[in-house]
């Protein structure tokens, strides 16, 4: 299945199960605001990744339409557990749209877990915890890269220092984060006017966010 296809079914597919129709946007579609934390064992390997997503409010306000079952204006994470499901069972097609590597080597990801909704100053929050397949152990660096390299869903790492962070960390452990330049705004412009099937050719960009946590 082509890229396109598996980015738009994860964010379409709690649209058909609302019985929405996907709002015309656009390129890219929606944006997402992350914050990760990078959770270190007590013997000093990297067990998982705990992602917190959140998105952009006219996304957020299609989502949860029709979610409010006892009608007090409020959304709770047991309304919102089905369209957590929904979105859970996507992203592994996109690799959670994150990539991990301990000393430069890839790592694989296992089961994800604790996932729930929020939906607060109208904006829905993806939050989960995804482990490495197998803990990273005897690291001396832990990269992250976070985002959508064909820039259908646009990342930005949340403007805070522990942004991204490295909880329970060996001492001396430091992290930096490089995030993206921003787009000159003939490249915004060419992409405000693509068409909503489009996959622009995004090789010449980085549009995602890396973080790297050194240790000594």
């Amino acid at each position: 299945m082509p890229r396109y296809s598996t980015i738009l079914t994860l964010f379409a597919a709690a649209f058909a199960w609302l019985g929405l129709a996907l709002p015309a946007l656009a390129h890219p579609h929606v944006f997402v605001t992350s914050r990760t934390e990078i959770l270190y064992g007590a013997d000093g390997a990297v067990k998982a990744l705990r992602h917190r997503w959140s998105f952009d409010e006219a996304y957020s306000a299609y989502m949860v339409q029709g979610l409010d079952k006892n009608g007090d204006g409020k959304l709770t994470s047991d309304e919102l557990a089905e369209l957590a499901k929904v979105n859970m069972e996507s992203l592994p097609d996109v690799g959670f749209f994150t990539i991990a590597k301990a000393n430069g080597k890839p790592q694989e990801f296992g089961t994800p877990s604790e996932a729930s909704l929020s939906y607060e100053n109208k904006t829905l929050t993806l939050t989960y915890t995804l482990p490495l397949k197998s803990p990273a152990t005897a690291n001396r660096s832990f990269g992250i890269e976070i985002g959508d390299p064909t820039y259908f869903v646009a990342f930005e790492i949340g403007e805070e220092a522990d942004a991204v962070a490295a909880r329970d960390a060996p001492k001396g452990c430091i992290v930096r984060i490089m995030r993206p330049p921003k787009l000159d705004s003939a490249t915004q412009q060419r992409l405000a006017q693509e068409d909503i099937t489009a996959t622009p050719d995004m090789s010449a960009y980085q549009v995602t966010t890396r973080a790297l946590v050194a240790c000594p």
